[in-house]
């Protein structure tokens, strides 16, 4: 895949200063200045149509549209609130849908449109190197910007629509469904196609920001890296390039990066480590709801991953023990790799995606079988539990320890947390899951978490 290689100054000349400015600096200096460097130098006064004829002049040939302020509003009616999808760092996003009769060429489609906001944590900057960086890549791991709108002082962004949202709201939601094993490797194998794109790419980029709530995942969990407002370019990082504005998110950002500023590609591969641990383990990088040791996921959980029985101790419990524990151990083995705190041993993103490939078919050790349930006898309970015959449950959940500590020596018994697992199954397997958690409860009888 070819990437155009457009120098900044070129893309947005109305964005930087004069050149009677710039030629009084020395020659040898000005030579030092990067491209993603020149950034600093943005002239914000420039005339909002100007910039936006200069990107679109430079960017000829890329199929990115210039909309106007008056056919975004049309396409998410005024931006109405039953349009929201969600805000970030950037600002407010809005589902919108254009039509055949929008403007000629382009395609009716569902779009997500995001509004710059001017008093948010990112600004001009990140604006202008989405544009110009998603304007030139094109990859199936990356999410595809449509076109943009620059007009008076809005500043917006439209890209296709991914239904599922983020990767964050698939894993952490307070009402989302476990991720199947097989669901989760293919995410992460995507995401890691994503960034080896970018890093091997003719003129590297580094991500900077590679989280969950970055990786958007299409209606068959087909991932899309995106917000690329902090990106940079590799080749700068390769050099050991110190940057002067540690960006980033906490529990996601390379130790060397966060404590010196080095910014390398080795960043981006410690940020996946921290993604894949988290698919692993079901848990978020950093989690103050868990005992101080383990609030730091990476501290807590990197001893562990190179001993398979430690290893399953830590494993999201949502899984119920349905997955491959030798496809565990390798990822756990490459999540180790990748957060080492050493640069130079973690492996690049394309040994990542290598290493990933063979994971997705391992699912022939995925335990799978029937389950019997044997209703317990009044003998068999415990006796300060019993009265008149009668069993009296001080909590589902103690009954439940109790009866599974004295009924490990029985094979065909099985207690409510197995019980769970079918229903859950079913759920997934089902028309089942597209009703409320009640409903659900009520059609299948069961204890549903």
């Amino acid at each position: 895949m070819t990437v155009k290689k457009t120098m900044w100054r070129s893309v947005v000349p109305s964005c930087y200063k004069s050149s009677e400015n710039l030629s009084s600096m020395p020659k040898k200096e000005a030579t030092k200045l990067s491209s993603f460097q020149r950034l600093l130098q943005l002239d914000f006064g420039r005339s909002a149509s100007t910039l936006s004829k200069d990107i679109s002049n430079s960017l000829a040939g890329s199929n990115l549209h210039v909309f106007t302020m008056a056919e975004l509003r049309l396409i998410t009616h005024n931006f109405s609130s039953s349009n929201f999808l969600g805000e970030g760092g950037f600002g407010p996003v809005h589902k919108g849908f254009i039509n055949d009769k929008l403007r000629p060429g382009l395609q009716a489609q569902p779009v997500a449109v995001k509004l710059l906001d001017p008093d948010g944590l990112q600004g001009h900057r990140e604006w202008l190197t989405e544009v110009i960086l998603l304007g030139q890549l094109r990859h199936p791991h990356l999410v595809k910007l449509i076109g943009y709108c620059c007009e008076d002082k809005h500043k917006l962004l439209v890209y296709e629509y991914i239904p599922r949202g983020s990767l964050e709201i698939q894993l952490f939601g307070r009402y989302s469904m476990s991720l199947p094993w097989s669901t989760r490797m293919k995410i992460v194998l995507g995401a890691a196609k994503g960034l080896a794109f970018l890093h091997e790419a003719q003129k590297p980029v580094i991500h900077r920001d590679f989280k969950p709530s970055n990786i958007l995942l299409d209606s068959d969990y087909t991932p899309k890296l995106s917000d690329f407002g902090l990106a940079t370019d590799g080749r700068e990082g390769d050099d050991r390039h110190a940057s002067k504005r540690v960006m980033g998110t906490q529990g996601y950002a390379a130790p060397e990066y966060t404590m010196t500023g080095q910014l390398t590609t080795m960043s981006d591969v410690y940020s996946f480590g921290v993604v894949l641990l988290e698919l692993l383990t079901g848990r978020r990088s950093v989690d103050t709801s868990h005992p101080h040791r383990e609030q730091n996921l990476v501290e807590w959980a990197r001893p562990l991953l190179n001993d398979p029985q430690k290893l399953n101790r830590i494993m999201d419990p949502r899984l119920e023990g349905q997955y491959s524990e030798k496809g565990a151990q390798k990822a756990a083995a490459l999540a180790y790799q990748c957060l080492s705190h050493r640069p130079k041993r973690r492996p690049t993103m394309t040994t990542v995606v290598n290493t990933m490939k063979p994971l997705l078919d391992f699912d022939d050790d995925i335990p799978v079988g029937p389950f019997v349930y044997t209703v317990p006898t009044e003998s068999e309970l415990p006796k300060q539990d019993v009265k008149v015959g009668k069993l009296e449950m001080e909590s589902k959940k103690e009954i439940n320890g109790r009866y599974n500590r004295n009924h490990q020596h029985c094979n065909m018994v099985i207690d409510i947390n197995q019980i769970t697992k079918i229903s859950n199954y079913l759920l997934r397997m089902t028309s089942w899951s597209n009703k409320c958690k009640t409903c659900a409860r009520g059609n299948l009888d069961f204890n549903l978490i």
